[in-house]
This record gives structure tokens, C-alpha cells and sequence, in this order.
């Protein structure tokens, strides 16, 4: 990875010099998921679930600009949730390896 990185700086550093430069100041953070089995990764970088969930949380608070207290905003969040959950029928492709690699992972957590 590291030798990936330095030909990556060769090629663009001129060009993109405060990038490498923030990647190399924080290249532990970034390079972190990589510590984690394949199975984990592929569910850390993936988005498109967390984004529909998002969407999906967006087309309930859309006409609900202002809530009277926080506690009315975190109920219709939490209802919402509730509610865009049921509709959930696709499980994640290979869940079986992926809870195995999180128990492994995380054996306090599960």
C-alpha cells in the first residue's frame, strides 16, 4: 500500500501537494479499515445503504422544518425509522461471513 502511495505522490504531488500532504500526515487514520478482514471493509466503504436510509429519513422530516424540543425531533426520527425498516427485504449479500468477521472483531459488541 505504502509503495502504491509513493508512486501515487510521484506522479501528482506537484499538482495535488496539500492532498499528499494530508494524506501523509494521516495516513494511519486513513490506511486503518485496512487492519480489518476483507468482509468488514467492503461493509465499512460501502454507502449506498446508509444513503438510501438517509434519503428515506429525508422524505419523512422534509415538511417538518421545526420542532418544538430536541426529544420531538429524535421521536419523529426514531418513527421514521421504525417505519423505513419494515420495508427492508434485500439481506446483505454474504451477512453470514460479515457477522462472523464482527464477532470476531468486536466479541463484546455483538
Amino acid at each position: 500500500m505504502q509503495q502504491a502511495f509513493e508512486v501515487f505522490k510521484q506522479n501528482w504531488e506537484d499538482k495535488y501537494l496539500s492532498a499528499v500532504q494530508s494524506w501523509e500526515n494521516n495516513w494511519d487514520n486513513l490506511t486503518a479499515f485496512l487492519n480489518y478482514p476483507k468482509e468488514i471493509r467492503k461493509l465499512i466503504y460501502t454507502t449506498n445503504i446508509i444513503e438510501s436510509f438517509n434519503a428515506s429519513l429525508r422524505k419523512y422530516t422534509r415538511n417538518k422544518k421545526v420542532f418544538p424540543h430536541d426529544d420531538a425531533a429524535l421521536k419523529s426520527i426514531y418513527l421514521a425509522a421504525q417505519s423505513i425498516s419494515k420495508k427492508w427485504k434485500k439481506t446483505r449479500f454474504k451477512w453470514g461471513q460479515i457477522y462472523n468477521q464482527l464477532y470476531i472483531c468486536f466479541p463484546n459488541r455483538l
